[in-house]
């Protein structure tokens, strides 16, 4: 089971890098609709493509220069640092395109001209020629129409660039449908018995929601009531059950029992779900095999780490900084709540498409214990990629209506006593004051990438996942942020005068401006709260401090949101302890 599992994992992935998925980007994804039924490979979207090339050939020249070698040497290597059951994948790139960069680089062409010139970038009627990089002194255009006499594209590469989809393959139809199914539903691929949870980690499996313990048995799960109180198995997946032999009591029933027991679901975006994307993928001097040891996990999560995040993390960080989350705080408090979380967010998600992934929520009113559920869409409703921006953000009414909407469905399915926190948008214009005149860790070596020019890029493109906030325009950036306040004003509002029967709601502002304070104490720079190579998510640092901030409030503004705590944490750490793993 364990190889199969492994198998398909590899070929996931080589899927998903050569299709490129736009769902795999933190874009948002349109506003108000749900997400598309993903027709692989539609991912296939030029501008991600275009920004695919552009950070591959520019690594591969680094390695080249860093390395003192050959581009073709450069092309092997990098090849040889990705886990070797993808390296044959590599090597078939590198052998159709390998030739064509290295003849153009060797010719002094810079990452941008080689790929417009492979036709990988492409120049919409009427639009400038998307650069990454400062122009050649002939000139873009100059440069580009002299790649294309040099380069004389060979017909395989032509066959390839024509092919519309893999999923073309017989063999590979069925895998491109189960593809699909993850990417459309967000539910585990694998789930024998249908309750919504997994034992495998990737693919939206436990790294998202809680570990199943019983994947033949949908009355097992994560976050259920005890049955019998688990005298004889453990229904509930935190790791207590049997009878205490000195009495007769079932240990759930002596330790739970009256105990408060929650668990959390996350609904939100990106952010939430710890989107990122290791500075050493893209850094020449850090690169190496162990650099991309974490490739085929970070491809099948959806670049996403869930399991490191603020809200649901539980698994120590490997991403740099620390993990500390609501969830971790939680169990914590109350050692029953083992396993209780749900991290239902996606890249792009926003009040309007949230209303199709909210449906992937396990949650039985009947037989399963209440939940405290954060909704955070931090910046998708004010976040796109177009070129009029202003006129794609929500409106106030649409917040209203998406987000009310959203409260009705959880009313319908979450136990009495549960919670919800309205999270509001963060003040974006933080990115830009604090990165756009520092070097990305693409041009780190030659000095030679600024933030200011990577967004500049993505947005030409048309896949900047904030075109308002990303910019050097100081008045679309304040307006930006004006109608961000409106919209966490909706959801202030909501808070207020909407009352449910199921649950009691409030609201937070995203804790941005206390997270920068938190981390000046402690001797940190605000950049250092900000992804490093998207230039735009919140890092490990700013999830863990944040985690903290939600909590202090929680804890003295609404200590009804965190129950008690249980006094028999430690009894049964003791007696349990070798069955609370995840």
């Amino acid at each position: 089971m364990k190889e199969s599992r492994q198998t398909f994992l590899y070929l996931f992935c080589i899927l998903w890098l050569l299709l490129l998925l736009k769902t795999a980007s933190c874009s948002p994804l349109p506003r108000g609709k749900d997400p598309r039924a993903p027709s692989l490979p539609f991912g296939l979207y030029k501008g991600h493509t275009c920004v695919g090339c552009v950070l591959v050939v520019s690594v591969i020249e680094q390695l080249a220069q860093w390395h003192n070698s050959t581009v073709k040497a450069a092309v092997e290597r990098l090849c040889d640092y990705i886990p070797e059951k993808l390296q044959g994948f590599c090597y078939v790139l590198a052998e159709l395109y390998g030739p064509h960069i290295a003849e153009l680089i060797d010719k002094e062409m810079n990452a941008d001209v080689v790929c417009h010139s492979l036709r990988l970038c492409k120049q919409d009627p009427g639009q400038p020629l998307c650069h990454l990089y400062s122009p050649p002194k002939v000139g873009l255009s100059v440069a580009i129409r002299k790649a294309k006499r040099i380069m004389k594209t060979s017909k395989d590469l032509k066959s390839f660039m024509g092919f519309s989809s893999v999923c073309a393959f017989p063999l590979l139809a069925n895998l491109c449908e189960k593809i699909k199914f993850v990417l459309r539903n967000k539910l585990p691929f694998e789930d024998f018995d249908g309750d919504k949870f997994s034992t495998f980690p990737t693919l939206r499996g436990y790294h998202w929601r809680g570990r199943d313990c019983n994947d033949k048995n949908t009355t097992v799960y994560p976050g259920r009531r005890p049955d019998n109180w688990d005298a004889k198995s453990d229904s509930n997946c935190n790791g207590i059950w049997g009878v205490d032999p000195k009495d007769g009591i079932p240990y759930e029933e002596k330790f739970c029992k009256g105990a408060d027991s929650r668990g959390v679901v996350l609904l939100g975006d990106s952010a939430g779900a710890h989107f990122h994307i290791p500075p050493e993928w893209m850094t020449a001097t850090q690169m190496s095999a162990k650099s991309f040891a974490n490739l085929p996990m970070a491809f099948s999560d959806e670049f996403d780490w869930p399991q490191f995040s603020e809200i649901t993390g539980f698994l120590n960080s490997t991403i740099g900084g620390w993990t500390d989350s609501l969830y971790l705080r939680l169990r914590k408090r109350n050692r029953c709540n083992h396993r209780d979380l749900q991290n239902i967010s996606q890249n792009g998600g926003s009040s309007g498409n949230l209303l199709s992934l909210i449906k992937s929520l396990a949650r039985n009113q009947l037989l399963d214990n209440p939940a405290i559920v954060i909704y955070a869409t931090i910046g998708n409703d004010v976040c796109n990629g177009e070129r009029d921006t202003l006129a794609h953000m929500t409106t106030p009414k649409e917040m209203l209506s998406n987000v009310v909407q959203a409260l009705r469905y959880l009313d319908s399915r979450l136990p009495n006593g549960s919670h919800v926190i309205l999270t509001g948008l963060v003040d974006g214009r933080f990115l830009w004051d604090n990165l756009h005149d520092r070097y990305h860790p693409l041009g780190q070596l030659n000095k030679d990438v600024t933030y200011s020019q990577v967004y500049s890029f993505l947005d030409c493109l048309q896949v900047s996942p904030c075109s308002g906030w990303l910019t050097p325009n100081e008045t679309l950036r304040n307006l930006t942020s004006e109608r961000a306040l409106q919209l966490s004003n909706v959801l202030k509002e909501i808070a207020r005068s909407e009352k449910f029967a199921n649950f009691d709601i409030f609201y937070m502002d995203f804790p941005l401006r206390q997270t920068a304070e938190e981390w000046r104490k402690m001797g940190g720079e605000p950049w250092q709260l900000i992804e490093p190579v998207d230039g735009f998510h919140p890092s490990q640092i700013a999830a863990a401090l944040g985690t903290g901030i939600t909590w202090q409030k929680a804890l003295h503004e609404w200590p009804q949101v965190l129950g008690k705590e249980n006094p028999f944490n430690d009894q049964i750490e003791a007696i349990f302890k070798d069955q609370g793993g995840y």
